[in-house]
């Protein structure tokens, strides 16, 4: 078994959006919710699923910044107050193992060398099979059903 490590987003670039009210968050092409469900809402910060009547925004984030055909950005919540990315060596957030995932892996150039849809419990020895190949630098996950970027693993 090959390290790897999952990692939240940055807080940072999204911590300007907390507390704006609805009309400045409209004018940035964002929107807030409220979680109305146990599963459903995932934060891709703290990589946790928002509890029913957490404030979560909806946006699109960049999640594939490169030079290469595969460069992607979609949707994602973020936890309203979100402040701390969350980090996994070797063990798969809860968020993942519950849902149906695409799993995607990349080159040092940035190109995508292989790819699969996995059941979230079967994630880790996907990404360890994934890593078995040298060519491999890092790993994006996906939720399959609604193709919104779930989080990064690279190797530990």
């Amino acid at each position: 078994m090959s390290g790897y490590a999952i990692t939240g987003l940055d807080p940072a670039p999204f911590a300007p959006l907390y507390g704006l009210d609805d009309a400045a968050l409209a004018e940035r092409g964002v929107i807030r919710m409220r979680s109305d469900a146990e599963v459903g809402f995932p934060c891709r910060v703290t990589l946790e699923d928002v509890p029913p009547g957490g404030a979560v925004l909806l946006l699109n984030h960049e999640h594939l910044p490169v030079d290469t055909p595969y460069r992607s950005r979609h949707a994602i919540f973020v936890r309203e107050g979100a402040r701390e990315a969350a980090h996994y060596e070797n063990a798969v957030p809860k968020q993942l193992a519950v849902r149906l995932l695409s799993v995607r892996a990349f080159d040092a150039r940035d190109m995508m060398v292989n790819a699969d849809v996995v059941d979230g419990v079967d994630l880790e020895p996907l990404i360890d099979r994934m890593f078995g190949d040298p060519s491999v630098s890092y790993i994006h996950v996906h939720n399959a059903k609604r193709g919104c970027f779930a989080a990064r693993v690279d190797r530990a």
